[in-house]
């Protein structure tokens, strides 16, 4: 019965990592940095704005004090390895009699909260990943100055004695602002959310970035594998699954950048298959040639047209394209069918010719996107697939002179070499251009919603890229 039940359950599709990132130390400081205003916002809307509105609610137990000004002076992230980060952050407020008939005793009194949390990320439910509070550790502190000694000798040290601790309770529930201590960072699981969105690559195709467990701290930073789906119009593209399983290189140093992504081979050989599978490579390629001067090559092409019409040609992918990288290279292999003819709107093809070609890429970022353009054609060999115009002769008649040596060659590679001289140049510029076009936007790499990608560099390896760069807040959020 058991085994009965399990050929019924749906076969889960195979989950493996095909790229990930370590986001560094110095990341994790410049968040910290980039949410320390965030920090005071949400702080001054907490302590001055909500208690400001009690009053005009009128409570039953109204405070005799206020809070003048909310600053924070220092917010850290760190790491605790194998756990999660600890957050630190320092708060200085100001603390005034809210109705003081003496003005020596209206001076503002310094307070000092000081907020020690621990933090770790946890896989949700619907598989995004949530940033958690483990611990938070409040403490508060009156502090002396020479101005609050003299108007204010209730509060003559730095520690908060019982009738201080009361007043200030009033003012900071420092247990309150610990329920949701991850509000003080710049929207975190909003950013984590942003992860698994929903990218256009084409009008038709889309990708999708999925965390497979929660991220893993260490001192080296936050390692977090992804695994890429892709879809088009709508569903899922069941990629072939990779020979190699991809996990995150070992680094030598993560101390220059904010963030270190990793691509695999597999995961461009993903993205090459989804857009063969949605029909983005079916291309038509011009050709100056005419059916008159073609038939000068290939006599039987004239008494198919009475009338002189341009040759098109008309390239599809009779396999996958495939992604191979090697240490500071990266190349494309396209497996094309070529069929040549004439004729519009009605194209009628009395040739095929199989081209097997190899270009160079370039990958470079933009912003937060991986701009991949196709380099000349490096390596191409074209081979005759079909003819409905009976056997293609090996060239034009020669000279006795020219021939003398003809019947040491084989006659495939004459044939081979008459094919080259018609139809490959234009393969050799177009097809590059075609698939260009195909990615000119590029493709969107994972990111945080609210941030870009700056400094990036590209680094080629064998079966993987890698690209350190750093992070920058957009400025219409800064």
């Amino acid at each position: 019965m058991g085994a009965l039940l399990a050929l019924l359950d749906p076969v889960e599709p195979t989950r493996a990592p095909d790229c990930g990132g370590i986001l560094t130390p110095l990341g994790l400081s410049y968040l910290a940095e980039v949410s320390k205003p965030h920090a005071e916002v949400a702080l001054r809307w907490d302590l001055m704005a909500r208690r400001a509105s009690d009053l005009f609610l009128g409570s039953m137990e109204p405070s005799r004090n206020r809070i003048t000004s909310v600053e924070v002076v220092g917010l850290w992230l760190s790491l605790i390895p194998e756990a999660g980060l600890r957050l630190d952050i320092n708060v200085e407020l100001r603390v005034a009699p809210l109705n003081s008939a003496s003005p020596r005793s209206a001076v503002p009194m310094p307070v000092r909260i000081s907020i020690q949390a621990d933090l770790h990320v946890d896989m949700g439910p619907d598989g995004n990943l949530q940033l958690l509070t483990s611990s938070c550790r409040p403490t508060v502190q009156a502090q002396s100055t020479r101005e609050a000694e003299r108007s204010a000798p209730s509060f003559p040290g730095h520690r908060v004695g019982k009738s201080s601790r009361s007043i200030l309770d009033k003012e900071v529930d420092v247990d309150k602002l610990c329920l949701d201590i991850s509000k003080l960072l710049l929207l975190p699981n909003e950013q984590l959310m942003s992860l698994t969105a929903l990218y256009p690559v084409t009008p038709s195709c889309q990708l999708q970035y999925l965390p497979l467990a929660a991220p893993v701290f260490s001192k080296q930073g936050i390692a977090l594998s992804l695994q890429t789906t892709f879809q088009v119009e709508g569903a899922v593209v069941p990629v072939p699954v990779s020979p190699v399983p991809f996990s995150m290189p070992e680094l030598a140093s993560t101390r220059t950048s904010h963030l270190i992504l990793a691509l695999s081979e597999h995961f461009y050989t993903s993205l090459y298959f989804t857009l063969e599978r949605s029909g983005a490579f079916n291309m038509t390629i011009p050709s100056t040639l005419t059916t008159a001067t073609l038939a000068q090559k290939i006599t039987q092409v004239g008494s198919l047209y009475h009338e002189d019409l341009p040759v098109t040609l008309s390239a599809a992918l009779r396999s996958s394209p495939r992604v191979m990288l090697e240490e500071g290279r990266a190349a494309l292999k396209l497996f094309l069918t070529v069929h040549i003819g004439a004729g519009s709107p009605d194209f009628q093809s009395f040739l095929s010719v199989s081209v097997d070609v190899t270009a160079g890429l370039q990958l470079s970022v933009s912003d937060t996107r991986m701009m991949i353009s196709t380099a000349v054609i490096e390596d191409a060999e074209l081979s005759l697939a079909a003819s409905n115009v009976g056997p293609v002769p090996v060239g034009a008649p020669r000279t006795p002179q020219e021939t003398e040596h003809e019947p040491t060659l084989p006659r495939f590679a004459l044939q081979a070499a008459l094919l080259e001289e018609l139809f490959l140049d234009p393969v050799c510029q177009q097809v590059p251009a075609w698939m260009d076009d195909v990615l000119r936007e590029g493709v969107h790499l994972p990111h945080p919603s609210r941030f870009t990608y700056t400094d990036a560099r590209v680094v080629i390896h064998k079966d993987y890229v890698l690209v350190p760069c750093n992070l920058k807040l957009q400025s219409t959020m800064a």
